[in-house]
């Protein structure tokens, strides 16, 4: 019996079918983008303009993959593996910083053996908290905020600050993004604000001291320091925030076409860091505000996605990971456009990356899980 592409795609593509059309749009135009933005150096390096185009479109393939295969599960059960999820990721952590690749001046990637291929542990450790702590907050939800247990929050509190650290030590700006969304997600969670002002204070002390023995300690001075310094007007821009500035003047309003950046040439990490100024200079400010407007109809979409959940672990597990994936989107945009101290941020699902396509596909895919709306909560209880 033949079955039709229409119900091909009923049985097998469930869930919040808004997200999956934005997924597909930016992975369609980081296929196009990141092929622009790295022709000239595969060119230099490999004598072929497709290298990255073939090895980027692959990671967008395994990234859709992941996200397909993390909507097929009840979301449930991620509750259950975050918190081998989290003990994994601290020694992981650990062992990038000591023992792993360095580039850029930061051990944050560790080598697979075989496959010859680096990933992030941070990544990891962002699933693994954001759905640990979800799951720890909704299993309190029907506790009056005077009533919370403190060695709870405190027991939270503390993975918070200890993966934070682990973190810092070779990524500030990460563990900075993931100790926000923690604290909106504790927010929304109903802690008490006494134990968020201790979570705040905790993280900042845990995250100096890291700072202190960490790689980036200079780097990130430095970056804040040239930063304040080129707002009050006493040193020109960094380099490549100059250059970013440049290509979005290119941009104008229309841009100047696909594949027709200059910039490229010349702005470091055009298809990672810097690739919303790319988009801007090649589809302008008209696909600038798409772009943006994406991220935020994905925001409203995996918010909307809270109402749809049976319990209240849904929702904040979807809260969670939407919001670390926007505010991560925010952040490198703000960058290229100069509201924002230089982060090494990459564009969540539109910059070119290994691990973080693939991961960032897990989360997109646990949230379209809880869009479909069929948990049982009942054994919450035995998950964390």
């Amino acid at each position: 019996m033949t079955i039709s592409a229409k119900d091909w795609l009923k049985n097998n593509i469930k869930g919040d079918y808004h997200i999956w059309g934005v997924v597909l749009f930016l992975s369609i135009m980081s296929i196009a983008v990141v092929y622009s933005a790295t022709g000239t150096m595969a060119y230099q390096k490999l004598q072929s303009t497709e290298h990255y185009l073939f090895k980027h479109g692959a990671l967008v393939v395994l990234g859709l993959a992941c996200m397909w295969v993390a909507h097929r599960f009840n979301y449930i059960y991620y509750a259950r593996l975050s918190r081998f999820g989290m003990w994994l990721s601290v020694p992981l952590l650990l062992w990038a910083y000591f023992k792993g690749t360095n580039l850029n001046e930061a051990s944050r990637w560790i080598t697979i053996p075989l496959i010859n291929q680096t990933f992030q542990p941070s990544d990891l450790a962002k699933l693994a908290l954001i759905s640990n702590l979800a799951a720890m907050l909704a299993k309190r939800q029907h506790i009056k905020k005077e009533q919370y247990d403190p060695s709870v929050l405190v027991n939270m509190i503390g993975w918070i600050g200890i993966i934070c650290a682990c973190i810092v030590l070779s990524n500030a700006s990460t563990a900075a993004l993931l100790a926000a969304t923690c604290f909106l997600l504790m927010f929304i969670g109903r802690v008490p604000t006494k134990y968020l002002a201790f979570m705040v204070v905790f993280c900042v002390v845990m995250g100096s001291f890291a700072l202190m023995f960490g790689q980036r300690a200079k780097t990130s001075i430095s970056r804040i320091t040239n930063y304040w310094e080129t707002l009050n007007g006493r040193r020109p821009p960094e380099f490549q925030v100059a250059q970013s500035y440049i290509a979005l003047a290119h941009g104008g309003v229309y841009g100047q076409g696909p594949g027709n950046s200059h910039q490229r040439n010349f702005l470091p990490h055009s298809y990672s860091d810097f690739i919303f100024a790319m988009i801007v200079e090649e589809y302008g400010l008209i696909g600038g505000i798409v772009i943006i407007l994406a991220y935020l109809y994905l925001l409203w979409r995996g918010m909307r996605a809270i109402r749809k959940a049976n319990r209240a672990y849904g929702g904040l597990l979807s809260a969670g990971l939407t919001f670390s994936i926007v505010i991560q989107a925010m952040i490198n945009m703000a960058v290229s456009v100069g509201l924002v101290p230089v982060t090494g941020q990459p564009l969540p699902l539109l910059s070119m990356g290994g691990t973080s396509l693939l991961f960032t596909g897990t989360a997109i895919g646990i949230i379209i899980s809880v869009s479909r709306g069929e948990a049982d909560e009942s054994n919450l209880i035995k998950a964390t």
